[in-house]
Order: structure tokens, then sequence, then C-alpha cells
């Protein structure tokens, strides 16, 4: 998708349905740290909604992440309402009619690679802004 994650060999993604159990779909590492970015899908339209990441780099150079990587991120990292995502976003997809979500992510930061994962997300964030004049819908600031 862009070329600030061509480089990181760690990745995958999903699709999601406001019907589905986002536990049960998400594939994202449960030990590994990076970004994640999501599409809204209805029919043709595809649009970039929002960009996320976590993990933290140290001043000894290790990363602190929180138990259960990527995936406990996207399943149960807080938004719309203070919520989990497993449950807010079924229910933004409703409110929003946004039939399915594409959810792609990378691991930034593992044994064989280094790269701290907000200056990833903070990197697609910018390009999307210059692009667009404005952040993803979901993302609230940075």
């Amino acid at each position: 998708m862009y070329k600030e994650v061509k480089k990181f060999k760690t990745g995958g993604s999903f699709t999601f349905t406001s019907v589905q159990n986002l536990e049960e779909v998400c594939n994202a590492s449960n030990s590994g740290s990076g970004v994640f970015y999501v599409f809204a899908i209805n029919g043709e339209e595809k649009e970039l909604i929002m960009i996320g990441s976590t993990g933290t780099v140290q001043n000894d150079g290790t990363l602190k992440s929180k138990n259960g990587g990527l995936y406990d991120k996207i399943v149960n990292g807080q938004q719309f309402a203070k919520t989990g995502r497993k449950y807010s976003w079924p229910a933004q997809m409703k409110k929003e009619e946004i039939a399915q979500l594409e959810i792609f992510w990378h691991e930034t930061f593992n044994a064989k690679t280094a790269v701290i994962p907000t200056f990833v997300e903070a990197q697609l964030l910018q390009n999307f802004l210059t692009e667009n004049g404005r952040l993803p819908r979901w993302n609230v600031a940075f």
C-alpha cells in the first residue's frame, strides 16, 4: 500500500463486517508491535479511515509493549466512547453505514527490524494529511 510499510516483512490483513466477532477474525500478531491502518469498503469504494500503532521504544533502545501486541491494540484498544474496538467498530460501522472494514498490519519493531511504531504511524498520517488536507476520519488527532 505505502512505501513506508513495504520494507516490513512481518504483516498481514483481514476483513471485518459488523456482524462478525473481531476477536475471531483478527489475525494480527499477538506479540509484535507496529502499525495498522483501516479502510472502509462500500461496494467499489475504498477509503482509508484510520491509522494507528502500538509499542513504545525506551531510552535504552528496547521496546515496551502491552501484552497482546498488535492484536490486542486492534481488538481491545479504545475508540469511540472509550470502548474496546470489538464493540465500538461494529456500532460505528452501522452508524456510518460501512459494509466492511479491511485492516492491514505490519510489525515495525521485532528481532529483525527496529523502527519506532509511532514514527511509521506519523509518516503515514503525514502522507495522508499532505494528500488530503486532513487526517483520516477515525483519527481524532495526532
